[in-house]
């Protein structure tokens, strides 16, 4: 005749030895250092989309234009070619600001492919205008059509081709980082699967004793379900702490590459160098831990006491 599950329960006793079966140093070891990888993971993630959002958006408000033979009278204006090509774009509306580049701005633009002898090039060189377009920006059919009317062959780039590679290679680096995650995320389940397997192995006498007074299939589960959500939360915060200094250092190399770098001196200034989410995912990094170590042994507990005789 079975008694009851409830009478099998004792408050803050042990019942099935799971402080022994399941260690509360190995596991938690290694659900950290999985911890610690979906953290670099989600940093990269967050890193990818930021730099490729602040890349896309320069590169997107901003237009070059050449203007061959500069210093030539203009077609249809008085002026030469590069005057009227700059008072046009002044006076196009969306255009925020137009610089011309100068002699040794150009010298230094074409210095890595030339070296030294740029500055003894005898080739005559195209003015080259540097366009930056407001937040509404430019017709910019019409306005290359104008400038063609008014200085046959200038020529106008408007960096599509590296937005639209910026934005395949931010794709691609989100992909990676997601999949990375969902990787670590069946690794650590599986390591607590196999934690669990071992711990039902070493105690299989208590729970086949235990589970003969008539504790159901839940109350077991929920033993060893309730050891394993805190031995993988404890893991998954180790693993969150440690993997904020290495964020922390990556972000300050990934400075100099996006609008403000951030020094290190002040804890305020070391918290702003990351993103809020960041910060809010390497914070659930112990809540996931702790749900994945509760559903992976449930699962593996209650798939193994139905195979009991």
């Amino acid at each position: 005749m079975k008694v009851p599950s409830a009478s099998v329960r004792v408050s803050r006793f042990d019942e099935l030895g799971l402080r022994r079966a399941l260690s509360g140093l190995m596991l938690p070891m290694l659900v950290a250092a999985m911890a610690f990888l979906a953290a670099l993971a989600l940093g990269g993630w967050v890193g990818s989309t930021s730099l490729a959002r602040q890349w896309r958006d320069g590169a997107g408000s901003a237009l070059t234009v050449q203007v061959p033979q500069p210093g030539e009278p203009a077609a249809k204006a008085g002026g030469t070619r590069l005057s009227v090509a700059v008072a046009l774009l002044s006076a196009t509306a969306g255009v925020a600001s137009v610089h011309v580049l100068s002699t040794d701005e150009l010298a230094d633009l074409l210095r890595p492919w030339l070296g030294s002898s740029v500055e003894r090039l005898a080739v005559p060189l195209p003015a080259v205008v540097a366009v930056r377009l407001a937040a509404g920006g430019a017709d910019l059919g019409l306005l290359g059509r104008r400038l063609e009317e008014a200085a046959p062959g200038i020529m106008l780039e408007d960096h599509g081709t590296w937005i639209r590679r910026l934005s395949t290679l931010a794709f691609s680096l989100q992909a990676c980082a997601l999949l990375t995650v969902v990787l670590v995320s069946a690794v650590a389940a599986a390591v607590i699967a196999v934690a669990t397997r071992a711990g039902l192995a070493a105690r299989r006498e208590a729970i086949e004793i235990v589970h003969g007074l008539g504790a159901t299939d839940g109350f077991i589960a929920g033993r060893f379900a309730r050891r394993a959500t805190l031995l993988a939360a404890s893991g998954g915060a180790m693993g969150a702490l440690v993997a904020v200094p290495m964020l922390l250092t990556l972000a300050g190399l990934a400075a100099p590459f996006t609008e403000a770098a951030v020094a290190v001196p002040s804890a305020v200034d070391a918290f702003s160098a990351l993103p809020p989410l960041l910060w809010g995912g390497v914070a659930a990094l112990p809540f996931a831990t702790a749900l994945i170590g509760f559903t992976t042994a449930q699962a593996t507990v209650r798939r193994w006491l139905r195979r009991l005789p």
